[in-house]
C-alpha cells in the first residue's frame, strides 16, 4: 500500500530511552525518572522506550507520551507474564532480545514463534530484535531464524531492526549501507519498530554532534540510510499505519565513549534529523 496525497500518511512515533540519559546532567546529579520523562516530552518526543513501572504509566498519561516496552526472551512463560504486566501499564509494542549467541537456530526460531504467539494471545505486539550476543547477532543467523519462523507459521517474523549491530559485523561503508543492510525488504516492511542508533562500519554508535552544535561527518554519512530505510518501509503494507522508532543512543555497555557529547544531547538532535528524513521519504512515495 502506497501513501497517496489524499490518504492519511502513516504516523512516525519517536521514543526516547531513559538509559541514554544516565549521568545527565552529571553523575552526581543524574535526573530522576520523572525529570527524564518531562524532558523527553519537552524535547518533542512522542514517547518513551523503557521497561515500564507504575510511575512510568502515570507519567505517560499525565504527559501524553506513548509507551514502548521490552523484555528478555529466554523464557516464554516468564515473558508472557511480563507481556501482560507491560500491557496493563500501557505498552503494546514490545522489543524482545532472543536467547543467546550460541543457541541452536532451530530452537531460537521455535522460541520466537512461541513468543509472538504469546503476544497475540494477550493482545500485544512483540518484535524480535537484531542484536549482538543474542540468537540474531549476525545477518546469517537472523536470516535462518526468520526462514524457519516462516516455515513454522507461514508468516513473516516481526522484527525490531537495529541495523547498527549488522553494520559492524559486515564492515559496511557509507556507499553500501543501504545495499548491505536493506537486504530483507519484506521483513523490514512487516515490522513496526526500528532502533535508529547511528553507526558506521567500525562503531556500533557514532556521535551525532561534535560537541559544538555541528553534525559529525559520521552522522551525515548515516542519514541517507535512514531515509532509504523509511522509503523501504513506506513502500510496504505499512502495518497499523504507524512506525515506532527510537533514536537509541546509549550511555552504558560501552556505547558511549568519553569525550563525546552526552547521548541525551545527541538524541535530541537525532530526533529532529529523523523527522526531516521521514518528511523527505514521504515525498518520494
Amino acid at each position: 500500500m502506497k501513501t497517496s496525497p489524499k490518504s492519511k500518511p502513516p504516523r512516525l512515533i519517536q521514543c526516547a530511552t531513559p538509559w541514554g540519559m544516565a549521568n545527565y546532567p552529571t553523575a552526581k546529579s543524574s535526573w530522576s525518572q520523572a525529570r527524564r520523562m518531562k524532558a523527553i516530552k519537552a524535547a518533542g518526543f512522542d514517547g518513551i522506550a523503557t521497561y515500564p513501572d507504575e510511575e512510568t504509566k502515570v507519567l505517560c498519561a499525565e504527559l501524553g507520551l506513548e509507551l514502548m516496552g521490552g523484555m528478555d526472551g529466554s523464557d516464554v512463560a516468564k515473558a508472557k507474564k511480563e507481556m501482560i504486566r507491560q500491557r496493563d501499564l500501557g505498552a503494546i509494542y514490545l522489543n524482545i532480545q532472543l536467547l543467546d549467541h550460541d543457541t541452536a537456530l532451530p530452537k531460537a526460531a521455535k522460541t520466537a514463534v512461541q513468543l509472538i504467539k504469546a503476544g497475540e494471545e494477550v493482545g500485544v505486539k512483540p518484535h524480535i530484535e537484531t542484536h549482538r550476543d543474542t540468537s540474531t547477532e549476525t545477518p546469517e543467523k537472523y536470516t535462518e531464524i526468520a526462514r524457519l519462523f516462516k516455515k513454522l507459521t507461514g508468516k513473516l517474523m516481526p522484527t525490531t531492526w537495529d541495523h547498527s549491530h549488522f553494520a559492524i559485523v559486515k564492515h559496511v561503508v557509507p556507499s553500501n549501507y543501504a545495499e548491505r543492510l536493506l537486504a530483507w525488504p519484506k521483513l523490514i516492511q512487516n515490522s513496526n519498530i526500528f532502533h535508529l542508533r547511528p553507526f558506521n562500519g567500525q562503531h556500533c554508535q557514532v556521535p551525532v554532534t561534535n560537541g559544538k552544535g555541528k553534525l559529525t561527518t559520521e552522522f551525515v554519512d548515516y542519514l541517507p540510510f535512514v531515509e532509504e530505510l523509511f522509503v523501504c518501509w513506506l513502500k510496504g503494507p505499512q502495518p497499523a499505519g504507524q512506525l515506532w522508532v527510537c533514536p537509541e543512543l546509549g550511555y552504558s555497555h560501552g556505547y558511549y565513549l568519553s569525550g563525546q557529547p552526552h547521548p541525551w544531547v545527541d538524541a535530541q538532535v537525532a530526533r529532529k534529523e529523523y523527522a526531516k528524513a521521514w518528511t523527505r521519504a514521504l515525498k518520494r512515495i
